[in-house]
C-alpha cells in the first residue's frame, strides 16, 4: 500500500510540473527576458534603420519617413511592453547624443522643430501595444470587426497622436501659425500615413502569431 502511495504522489507531482505554466519556471523566465531584449533591440534597429528612409519636401522641415510604420510594428507585434522599450530606448538614447535619428542626436534634435513628433513615438507603440494585445488576448486570427478595430488603433494611437504632440510643437518653434503649421506638418503626410496603417493592419495580423510569446 505504501508502494502506491507513493507512486501515486510521483504520478500527482508528475502532473503538476507538466501542468504549470511556463512562466513558473526560472529557466523560462530567463528565456522570457532574453526573448524581450533580442525583439527590442530588433525593432530599436528597424525604427533606427526606417528613419534613414527620408524624403525632404523642400516647403517645410518635416520629412517623409518610414518611422512611423516601424512603430505600428513595434508596438503591434511586440506589444505594450516590449513595444515602448524598442522606440524609448532609441529616442533616450539620441537625448544623449547618439545619431539615432536620421543621423542626427543630442538635445538639439529632441528639442527641435520635429521634437513633438519624437516625444510621441514611445507613447504611440505603447498605446498600440496595449490595443493589439487586448484584440490578440483570445484569438490569433482576426475577423473584420477585429482587423477594422486594429486598423483604427494604428491610425489613432500613431498618426493622429503624433500630429497632436507634432503640430503643435513646429508652430512654437517655427514661429508658425496653427493653420500653417498643419500645412507644413501634417496634410502632406495624411494619404502616406493612411498606407502605412493599412499595410501595418495586414503584417501585424500575419506576423504576431507567429512570433514567441512576449507578454
Amino acid at each position: 500500500m505504501e508502494t502506491t502511495s507513493s507512486s501515486k504522489s510521483n504520478s500527482n507531482n508528475s502532473s503538476s510540473a507538466v501542468l504549470a505554466p511556463i512562466s513558473d519556471s526560472g529557466q523560462s523566465g530567463a528565456t522570457y527576458w532574453i526573448r524581450g531584449i533580442v525583439f527590442t533591440a530588433l525593432f530599436a534597429a528597424l525604427f533606427i534603420a526606417f528613419g534613414y528612409i527620408s524624403i525632404p519636401l523642400g516647403f517645410t522641415t518635416v520629412p517623409i519617413t518610414l518611422q512611423t510604420f516601424a512603430i505600428m510594428l513595434a508596438g503591434g507585434l511586440l506589444g505594450a511592453r516590449f513595444g515602448f522599450w524598442s522606440i524609448a530606448i532609441v529616442v533616450i538614447l539620441t537625448a544623449f547624443g547618439l545619431p539615432l535619428l536620421h543621423g542626427n542626436g543630442g538635445l538639439g534634435v529632441i528639442f527641435g522643430a520635429t521634437g513633438g513628433y519624437i516625444w510621441m513615438f514611445p507613447l504611440s507603440a505603447l498605446f498600440i501595444g496595449l490595443a493589439s494585445d487586448r484584440i490578440f488576448a483570445r484569438t490569433n486570427k482576426l475577423n473584420r470587426s477585429q482587423y477594422v478595430m486594429l486598423f483604427l488603433s494604428l491610425v489613432l494611437f500613431s498618426v493622429i497622436l503624433a500630429y497632436v504632440g507634432g503640430v503643435p510643437w513646429l508652430a512654437y518653434k517655427a514661429n508658425y501659425s496653427f493653420a500653417k503649421a498643419m500645412v507644413n506638418g501634417c496634410y502632406p503626410f495624411l494619404f502616406g500615413d493612411m498606407v502605412k496603417a493599412i499595410a501595418a493592419t495586414f503584417l501585424i495580423a500575419t506576423l504576431r502569431p507567429l512570433l514567441p510569446k512576449l507578454r
